[in-house]
């Protein structure tokens, strides 16, 4: 397991990341990780994501008061320390605002149709939109039927929030999401997408299954498992070649499909 060091090194080396993308603005963005001791190391508030350093990251305990640090902890930090709770398997989240992703979440518009075999393998059916709730109980309670089902959500008139084992998981499910939204914009723009077909998502998602790529304790998907269901994603116990195993699965289940790669 990584280190309290690395981890610090690589939270504030993927709070500068997320900004140079243009996933960030102004102060916007936060990240949270769980330390070995139960602790918990955070971004602070109030300062552009291009400038984090190491050793502007705070130590908050369960409750999220601050232990150490300089700074103080982002106010919306009970949403992370709420999904770090409900996951024992999660050891990193990550919020951001993409601009494309963040376009589908606040004009209402679902990012739940599946259109693509790797997609459908990495991310499941589709990515959930979070209702919209205030700041603080009311949106980690939105928040909570979710957290079984996913690693990755878009939040209504909000953002986008993903967590995963370590930075790299939880930076890689955020990617995929712009990826995702910026995808499914240019087909809208070009007449629409075409999903795939229902036959063809029930087999990725059974080989998904099988590949123990869901969140711990999903269970299988039942047949007739329909498009933009809450989704599965990748559970920290998954294999660390996540890509090639994404890719064997997708072939697997489209071998004998009816589409053709």
């Amino acid at each position: 397991m990584t280190g309290a060091i690395d981890l610090r090194k690589e939270l504030a080396a993927c709070a500068r990341e997320i900004h140079a993308r243009g996933w960030v603005a102004n102060h916007d963005g936060n990240l949270t990780a769980r330390l070995d001791d139960g602790r918990f190391i955070c971004t602070p508030t109030a300062i552009s994501k291009r400038l984090v350093t190491e050793s502007m990251l705070l130590v908050v305990d369960r409750e999220g008061r601050k232990l150490s640090g300089r700074m103080r902890p982002f106010s919306e930090l009970g949403l992370h320390l709420t999904v770090l709770a409900e996951r024992k398997d999660a050891r990193v989240v990550l919020h951001a605002h993409p601009p494309t992703a963040t376009g589908f979440a606040v004009a209402g518009i679902p990012l739940d149709s599946p259109t693509s075999p790797e997609v459908v393998v990495s991310l499941g059916a589709g990515i959930p939109t979070v209702p919209y709730a205030g700041p603080g109980a009311a949106a980690e309670a939105a928040l909570r039927p979710y957290l079984h089902t996913t690693d990755t959500v878009l939040l209504a008139n909000h953002g986008a929030l993903t967590w995963g084992p370590d930075v790299e998981t939880a930076f890689l499910r955020m990617e995929l999401v712009e990826h995702v939204a910026k995808t499914t914009l240019v087909a809208h723009q070009l007449g629409g997408a075409v999903p795939l077909p229902q036959a063809d998502v029930e087999a990725l998602l059974a080989k998904r299954h099988k590949a123990g790529l869901d969140p711990p304790g999903a269970r299988a998907p039942a047949a007739g498992t329909k498009a933009g269901a809450a989704p599965a994603a990748p559970a920290a116990s998954a294999p660390a070649n996540l890509a090639a195993i994404i890719n064997e699965e997708v072939l697997k289940a489209l071998g004998g499909g009816s589409r053709k790669t």
